[in-house]
């Protein structure tokens, strides 16, 4: 899972509602600017900040009264919750009374959800894991409803979740706040809406959008704000598991992304990691995570769009420089990833339009690993292969070095497209000298297995000059520097234009200034 090159190692939303961010979650981040608002042939312009809602400070208060025909759930009866849901039938809706409600005490207590249950807490319903249980909602039953709830102190196990622990399908998760749990606050299945929720202070994910098997198909994230997550800082307990975030994506096809405040992870704020599909991300304010704001990898076809990125990567980029490190680690990473008109989606390309990013580390990396690719003892995501190849045993020589495998048995960093965005960069806010404000489209010298038909500057050439990877009309304020080809080829805009792999036709460049 998501590995970086270590040197040799949809319901209808409107973008008004998409900033939510704000004050009040026990966060230093100030409160989010609005994403830029220019239509595509302008130049983007930073809009000053607008009311938004606080998600996690004032949570929509459910239902004070129970519905007509809901069984009501007494917080004083231990294991209230869970013994009425194995009694009644399904399609059955329950109302949690104010208070701190509690399963049994043993670890495997959990409530065994039921196909179009519904779960609404009144004001101040607490259902409280005490960290004894390791899962609050679980069963494979479609269609259920958990809204107005807070779900705290649950102990999953590592890379497992709290709410719809078993990935069942059709749920819809909002005005939650998950919080305080270990492993991740939730588990995705496919068709699952996740609205206007609280992810807080989970030990590795807000959200773990993984299921057992299978991809997850239509998945809707709005109006959430995920905050803190990762408190178990599990990159530094298992270094390279790719297994943190704020959220992170596994084999999702068709997502829409936005409207969502993520801020003050541990890792990257948002991570899409092998075989996702067709994302739409926009609207969103990304700011104060220690990595990235936004990881696609190993994936394809995405618009990014429209978001607002701040600050973002401080922790990690500094520890990096600090080490000697000078890979240029990005705010938006695409790794391996691109536009592939053979893998059916809303777009055939990677687009990254009118985002403002504002005293980030870096800017936006395009990398292809030239070792990674399927069937490789480098490809991270062990046994996986790219959507296009069904049998990964067929990426081997002979048929490798050969069409249509030479291509296919690749992830690729191809027609991504990345213009009309704002780039600020004040270096007296970030204080990196030398070591931050790239922008960069590189891989590395290919060199491993000895069976390898991409050895040498094959893919770094392909990458920089062959693969319809293009900026144009972006705007940049500050000490921009470039990189292309492999990380020792530093270039200043006029080289970065001028030269292979010119890019950034029509745009605008202000040496002095920033956010």
């Amino acid at each position: 899972m998501g590995i970086k090159w270590r040197h040799g190692a949809l319901p209808a939303a409107t973008l008004a509602l998409a900033l939510l961010a704000v004050t009040g979650c026990d966060s230093s981040s100030d409160e989010p600017g609005t994403p830029g608002t220019s239509d595509a042939r302008s130049k983007p312009t930073a809009a000053p900040a607008a009311p938004v809602a606080r998600v996690c400070a004032k949570p929509a208060a459910g239902p004070e009264k129970a519905p007509a025909g809901a069984v009501t759930v007494d917080p004083k009866v231990v294991g209230d919750l869970a013994e009425k849901t194995k009694s009644n039938p399904p399609n059955t809706t329950f109302w949690l009374k104010q208070g701190r409600h509690r399963l049994e005490s043993d670890r495997y207590a959990q409530v065994m959800t039921k196909k179009g249950n519904r779960y609404l807490g009144a004001p101040g319903a607490v259902l409280d894991g005490r960290k004894k249980n390791q899962y609050a909602f679980s069963g494979t039953a479609d269609d259920v409803t958990i809204s107005h709830l807070t779900v705290q102190r649950f102990v999953a196990p590592h890379n497992e979740g709290v709410v719809n622990h078993d990935m069942a399908d059709g749920w819809v998760i909002e005005h939650t706040r998950i919080q305080n749990n270990s492993g991740a606050g939730m588990m995705a299945g496919a068709r699952q809406q996740v609205r206007d929720n609280c992810l807080r202070d989970n030990g590795q994910y807000g959200m773990n959008a993984y299921k057992t098997g299978d991809s997850i198909k239509g998945l809707v994230v709005e109006g959430n704000e995920v905050v803190g997550n990762n408190t178990g800082n599990w990159e530094r307990r298992r270094p390279g598991c790719g297994c943190t975030g704020g959220i992170k994506f596994w084999a999702v096809d068709g997502a829409d992304i936005r409207g969502n405040w993520v801020h003050d992870n541990r890792g990257a704020g948002l991570w899409a990691d092998n075989n996702n599909n067709d994302f739409r991300i926009e609207g969103n304010v990304i700011e104060a995570n220690d990595g990235a704001a936004l990881m696609y990898e190993t994936s394809y076809n995405a618009v990014i769009r429209n978001n607002t990125f701040r600050r973002n990567n401080w922790v990690e980029g500094r520890r990096n420089a600090d080490r000697g490190d000078d890979f240029p680690y990005a705010t938006i990473y695409v790794s391996e990833s691109g536009g592939e008109p053979r893998v059916r989606a809303r777009t055939d390309k990677i687009e990254i339009y009118r985002n403002v990013l504002e005293d980030n580390w870096n800017g936006i990396t395009l990398w292809e690993n030239a070792d990674r690719f399927c069937n490789s003892p480098a490809n991270t995501s062990t046994g996986y292969c790219t959507l296009l190849v069904k049998d990964t045993d067929s990426c081997r020589r002979p048929a490798i070095t050969k069409a249509p495998l030479y291509a296919d048995c690749r992830w690729k960093t191809q027609r991504v497209d990345i213009h009309d965005n704002r780039f600020d960069l004040d270096p007296s806010v970030v204080d990196c000298g030398d070591d931050c404000g790239r922008m960069a489209i590189i891989s590395n010298y290919g060199t491993y297995p000895k069976w390898s038909p991409y050895k040498g500057r094959r893919v770094s050439e392909a990458i920089t000059e062959k693969q319809r990877n293009r900026w144009h009309d972006n705007d940049y304020r500050g000490p921009w520097n470039f990189v292309a080809g492999d990380q020792t080829r530093k270039l200043d805009s006029g080289q970065w234009q001028d030269t292979p792999p010119r890019q950034d036709a029509g745009s605008t460049f202000v040496r002095q200034g920033g956010g």
